[in-house]
């Protein structure tokens, strides 16, 4: 299998997108480290899928915002295993993907934006810190964040959602940039609407219908439509991609 004694680590991975990205590993043999904020149940159940697919998982608890904790979660799998080949950086601030709720600018305060950026962008940065020295020593890793193509098309303004993946766009691409020299690649992964997951559980059915009508390929994503290019991208096949978005929406948006 392509990732048979690799290590892949992917954040935020009890549930949803990041739950489906764990299992897919497991399925092509890797060892998942399925990383989790507060549902220590649900992240131990997807440890065991991926245990019962053929590869192994375990689950590790560490908010990713907070530096500290993520350095020692890193710190715990390098002294097990000696390794991560791959991170996906999953975990973001929760959301409700609403139209009818959700808050117009001019009831957004800075706060909201500063919420979504701690957990798109602080938290990846931290994970990257983490993980990057032990990747330099091998020249060679690959770091997969989790963007959204509402920042090229935005469908619904989502505000602070779509600015905070914006700016993790550029945090990629300069790392990527970066990193390079070192045998590192830097891409991202821009889902579109997925379904079902908790984000778009209030995503009422006339708007999901309406966006899988503009959609060329008539439907909205699931998770393991996700974990696909996720794959590619942590895999061989993409050694010569670095600093590259995917859009993952069934050609909402091309380009």
């Amino acid at each position: 299998m392509q990732f048979r004694d690799k290590v892949v680590l992917v954040t935020g991975a009890s549930r949803g997108i990041g739950a489906a990205i764990a299992r897919a590993f497991g399925r092509e043999g890797a060892l998942v480290i399925v990383n989790y904020l507060q549902n220590a149940s649900a992240a131990a159940e997807v440890a065991e899928q991926c245990t019962a697919a053929g590869g192994d998982g375990w689950a590790m608890q560490a908010d990713v915002r907070d530096p500290v904790a993520v350095a020692a979660m890193v710190n715990d799998v390098l002294a097990e295993t000696g390794r991560i080949d791959a991170v996906v950086n999953n975990a973001f601030r929760g959301y409700r993907f609403n139209p009818d709720t959700r808050e117009r600018f001019q009831d957004l305060n800075w706060q909201a934006y500063r919420e979504q950026f701690e957990g798109a962008v602080q938290g990846t940065m931290n994970v990257c810190r983490a993980v990057i020295p032990g990747m330099r020593e091998r020249a060679s890793g690959s770091l997969i964040n989790l963007s959204s193509n509402l920042v090229e098309h935005p469908l619904v303004p989502y505000h602070d959602y779509a600015t905070a993946k914006a700016a993790l766009v550029g945090f990629s691409r300069n790392l990527a940039a970066e990193l390079g020299p070192s045998g590192i690649r830097v891409n991202c992964v821009a889902p579109g609407l997925t379904w079902p997951t908790d984000a778009s559980r209030e995503t009422r059915e006339s708007l999901r219908e309406q966006i899988a009508a503009q959609t060329p390929l008539r439907r909205i994503a699931t998770p393991d439509d996700v974990a696909g290019p996720i794959l590619f991208l942590a895999s061989d096949w993409s050694r010569f991609m670095t600093g590259q978005v995917l859009y993952v929406d069934g050609g909402l948006v091309m380009r």
